[in-house]
């Protein structure tokens, strides 16, 4: 595999993570779940940081970091508070209880994404796609969105064969 497949992949993964996630009612785009999802996981890194410090560690332009804050901030995912040291900065943390939508978000299993990307044709072909990853995901993302390392256990829908 070189530079290029790897970032492929990255890719491949990441559109079929957009699959999996429910966007009902959210209105959302991919584009919006892919911010999203990239602002919770430094929010998750960098707790209690404001806007403008997501934007440059994620790269996202400020204006769509404000907006995905104001999803993760309604959806009860993150809450926001005037900086006590510097009242015109907000900072942005996880909300100290997991939310409804979290909740809904790690019962989700992604056998349809798999199947639907992988042409996986069942289930037990889609139960060893779904342990792969699962593989792939403990040994590289140990550290990685540790709020919802217990939701990346097997969700109902796919068995191991």
């Amino acid at each position: 595999m070189n530079a290029v497949q790897l970032f492929l992949l990255g890719r491949a993964l990441m559109r079929m993570g957009e699959e999996a996630l429910p966007t009902v009612g959210l209105n959302l785009s991919p584009v919006g779940v892919r911010s999203s999802m990239v602002v919770a996981a430094d929010i998750d890194e960098h707790p209690g940081t404001s806007v403008r410090e997501i934007a440059e560690r994620t790269g996202l332009v400020q204006s769509l970091v404000s907006a995905s804050v104001a999803r993760l901030r309604d959806a009860g995912v993150v809450v926001t508070e005037t900086d006590p040291n510097d009242r015109r900065r907000t900072l942005v943390r996880h909300a100290p209880d997991k939310s409804p939508r979290e909740m809904e978000v790690e019962g989700i299993p992604v056998d349809h994404a798999v199947i639907s990307a992988f042409h996986a044709g069942d289930d037990e072909e889609a139960a060893q796609v779904v342990a792969a990853l699962e593989t792939l995901s403990a040994r590289l993302a140990t550290d990685a969105l540790p709020r919802f390392r217990a939701g990346l256990q097997r969700g109902p829908g796919v068995s191991r064969g």
